[in-house]
C-alpha cells in the first residue's frame, strides 16, 4: 500500500530568505529610528588643543599700553613775538628756572617802548613840576601872611600910640580914626589869609595825593613796559628738564606759538590708550597694575580723555605708593586695567574658538574621549587668560579650546 508523502512547509531555502528578509527590515528599522544622524568628522588628536572646565579665582582685566610721562609739565610760550636772535640751549637740557633759553628781535616793539618811556617819563616830569609848584604856593602864602602879621604889629603898636595920643588930645580925630581903620582893616585881612592858608594846605594835601597816586601807576606802567621788553629774553619757569625744544637762529616766533616744555624730573605718571568699547566702563579712580624688576606697581586712574580718535580714548594714571626706579620719559609699559576684584568663577582657558563661536557653544569631550559633541554655553567676563562660564558646563569637563575654523560646524569630532 502506497503513503502519501507531505510537502514541507519550511524548506531551508524559504528560512534562508525569510532570515535575509528580516535583517533587512532590521537595517531599514536601525537607519529610520536608531542611527546617529548628526553630521561629523574625523580629525586627529594633536590637531586640536584641549582644556579643563575648572572653578578658580578670576579677574576681569584688559591690557594696555601706557607711556611714560613728567606727572608735571609747564609749557613754554612766546610771550611777546619776534625772530630768534640767539639760542643758548639745546632740548633735553637740565635747567633751574629763570635760566635764559632764547633771545627775540622785535624792532617795532623796541622802537614802541622808547616812544612810550619818552612819553611816561614826560608825564612824569609834569607831575613832579606840579608837586613843587604846589610846594612853591604853600610857602609863598606862608611869606604872605608873615608879611601881613608885620604889618599888623607895626599898626597896632601905632594904634596903641595914637590911642595915648588921643586921649590927651594930642591929635585930631581925623588921625585917630584913620589908625584906627587901618589896623582893624589889617587885622581883618591876615583873618582871610589864614582862612585861605587853611583852604590851601587842605587842597595842597589832596592835589599831592592824586599826583603820588599818578605817579605810581606811571611808574608801575614803565615797569610793565620794561617788563615786556624783557619778555624777548625766553626764560625757564622752573628747573626742570628742557623738552620738545626744536627752535633754530632765524626762525620767526608769533606772539602765544608753543616753544617748547620743561618737565618736573621728580614724579611720573602714564597716559595709556583704551579701545572705545570701554569708555563707559573707565572711571576716575579705577585701578590697574603692572611688573617691572620683579615688583607689583599700583596705578589709579586720574583723568579721563572723552575725546576718541581712531577709536581709542586716552587717560592719565597717576602711582598709588611711588614708581619704578630707571625708569625713562617716553617708555612704554604693559598694564592690566582692572574692571573687577578677584571672585570664585567657572572658567576656561581663551582659545580660538571664541572668534568662530562668539562664545555661544563649544566642543565637549565624551567621557571616553574619544569624540566630542557640540553644546550651548553662556561666557561672560573675560581678562587675557581665561573666560568666565556662567552655563552649560561643569567642573572637570574637557572642551576644545582650538579654532573651529577647519571644522564646518559639524555636530561631534571624532578623534582618531
Amino acid at each position: 500500500m502506497d503513503r502519501k508523502i507531505e510537502k514541507k512547509k519550511w524548506t531551508t531555502q524559504k528560512i534562508t530568505l525569510l532570515g535575509f528578509a528580516s535583517l533587512f527590515i532590521v537595517f531599514l528599522v536601525y537607519l529610520l529610528f536608531f542611527r546617529d544622524k548628526s553630521s561629523k568628522i574625523y580629525v586627529n588628536r594633536d590637531q586640536v588643543s584641549f582644556a579643563t572646565v575648572v572653578k578658580d579665582k578670576f579677574q576681569e582685566f584688559i591690557p594696555v599700553d601706557g607711556v611714560v610721562l613728567p606727572k608735571t609739565t609747564i609749557y613754554i610760550d612766546a610771550i611777546m613775538g619776534g625772530n630768534v636772535k640767539e639760542v643758548y640751549v639745546e632740548d633735553g637740557a637740565m635747567l633751574k628756572k629763570n635760566d635764559t633759553i632764547l633771545k627775540l628781535v622785535n624792532t617795532n616793539l623796541e622802537l614802541s617802548y622808547m616812544e612810550q618811556e619818552t612819553r611816561i617819563y614826560e608825564a612824569i616830569n609834569n607831575l613832579q613840576n606840579t608837586k613843587i609848584g604846589l610846594e612853591q604856593n604853600k610857602y609863598t602864602r606862608q611869606r604872605e601872611i608873615v608879611n601881613v602879621q608885620q604889618e599888623l604889629e607895626k599898626l597896632k603898636m601905632n594904634f596903641e600910640r595914637q590911642c595915648q595920643l588921643y586921649g590927651d588930645s594930642l591929635i585930631s580925630d581925623l588921625e585917630f580914626e584913620e589908625a584906627e581903620r587901618n589896623f582893624r582893616f589889617t587885622r581883618k585881612q591876615i583873618e582871610i589869609s589864614l582862612q585861605l592858608q587853611r583852604l590851601d594846605s587842605v587842597s595842597a594835601i589832596h592835589r599831592s595825593s592824586q599826583i603820588e597816586i599818578s605817579m605810581n601807576r606811571l611808574y608801575n606802567n614803565l615797569d610793565l613796559l620794561r617788563a615786556s621788553l624783557g619778555n624777548l629774553y625766553v626764560k625757564a619757569p622752573a628747573d626742570g628738564q628742557l623738552s620738545s625744544f626744536s627752535i633754530e637762529v632765524g626762525q620767526t616766533a608769533t606772539s602765544g606759538v608753543h616753544l617748547g616744555q620743561i618737565d618736573i624730573p621728580d614724579d611720573f605718571k602714564l597716559r595709556a590708550n583704551i579701545d572705545e568699547r570701554y569708555i563707559s566702563r573707565v572711571t576716575i579712580g579705577q585701578e590697574a597694575e603692572f611688573e617691572f624688576g620683579g615688583m607689583t606697581y599700583k596705578l589709579f586712574i586720574q583723568k579721563i580723555y572723552t575725546d576718541v580718535t581712531s577709536g581709542t580714548f586716552q587717560v592719565d594714571l597717576q602711582f598709588s605708593e611711588g614708581y619704578p626706579p630707571h625708569i625713562k620719559r617716553g617708555q612704554t609699559l604693559q598694564l592690566r586695567l582692572k574692571f573687577s576684584g578677584e571672585t570664585d568663577a567657572l572658567i576656561i582657558r581663551r582659545g580660538g574658538f571664541f572668534q568662530q563661536t562668539g562664545g555661544n557653544w563649544i566642543y565637549v569631550l565624551d567621557p571616553t574621549e574619544s569624540f566630542a559633541t557640540k553644546r550651548a554655553i553662556r561666557i561672560n567676563r573675560q581678562n587675557t587668560l581665561h573666560y568666565e562660564v556662567m552655563e552649560g558646563l561643569t567642573p572637570g569637563e574637557k572642551v576644545i579650546v582650538s579654532s573651529y575654523e577647519s571644522f564646518g560646524d559639524k555636530d561631534k569630532i571624532v578623534f582618531r
